[in-house]
């Protein structure tokens, strides 16, 4: 990479390290700025070019995603509560940015225990090529989980035509992406475990080793194919791409199993 990605991609790291660090606390680009000695307007262009998002819009897609997690992880945590360790100053306002993220309140989602990631963590992994306009995510989670289901396969899905539905409007693509979502938590079984890899990628780890049971799985999932997602009143057909996988190294790198995941999806295009 030359001089100048170099520097935009140590930029871009210190930012999302800054964020990941004061997610509890107010966060403004201009703070976000000063700390990654860049000017605002440069740093929003480079989050806009690389995460297709405001910096202001991936502060809350984060707080949103850790306050989901916080209410499968303690059924008695008090929504309001939440609410003030992520900035809110009423629960209401907290419900609202809530919804705009997962399309149900807090209460809802907390009965529905949809337990995937909406948006995990994005990182930068400074040993990659050609890394500027590529989107990355921390799964260490699925890879943790990963080592204890060696033998167990995954179900791999991506959202078919999401440029266009985020050609309507960015709201649209997100209620894609939470209908694909939800779609693979509801075919999942009990032990399964929904995660967000990437953009429109999406990974379901399963709790069998047979092959039968993550075909029923995927069939599932993709049996829904065609039908809509309702969004301000249109309707937009939604499809997902699916295909298996199981590795039977025994030493898979976290590294690895990330790309691995990666090639499967871009194989189901073909």
């Amino acid at each position: 990479m030359g001089n100048e990605s170099v520097g935009k991609l140590e930029v871009l790291m210190d930012a999302l390290d800054y964020i990941e660090a004061h997610l509890t606390e107010e966060i403004r680009t201009e703070q976000v700025a000063e700390a990654c000695f860049c000017s605002k307007s440069g740093l929003e262009k480079l989050f806009r070019n690389v995460n297709h998002l405001s910096v202001h819009d991936y502060v809350i897609r984060r707080r949103m995603s850790l306050a989901a997690r916080a209410l499968l992880a303690d059924p008695d945590a008090r929504v309001i509560d939440l609410a003030v360790q992520y900035g809110y100053g009423s629960h209401e306002a907290f419900a609202r940015a809530f919804r705009q993220a997962w399309g149900v309140n807090p209460s809802e989602y907390r009965r529905q225990r949809r337990g995937f990631v909406l948006f995990p963590r994005l990182t930068v992994p400074p040993e990659e090529e050609q890394i500027m306009g590529k989107k990355h995510v921390d799964i260490t989670e699925l890879y943790d989980l990963f080592q204890r289901r060696r033998d167990c396969w995954f179900v791999c899905c991506d959202i078919q035509g999401l440029i266009p539905i985020n050609e309507i409007s960015r709201r649209a693509g997100d209620a894609a992406i939470l209908e694909a979502l939800g779609r693979m938590s509801d075919a999942a079984g009990e032990e399964d475990v929904v995660f967000r890899i990437g953009g429109d990628e999406f990974a379901l780890l399963t709790a069998s080793p047979e092959r039968a049971y993550a075909e029923g799985v995927m069939n599932r999932i993709l049996a829904h194919n065609g039908e809509c997602v309702r969004w301000e009143g249109r309707d937009i057909p939604l499809s997902l791409y699916g295909s298996l996988v199981r590795w039977d190294e025994r030493n898979l790198r976290y590294s690895e199993l990330f790309a691995g995941l990666h090639r499967v999806i871009d194989g189901s295009k073909e």
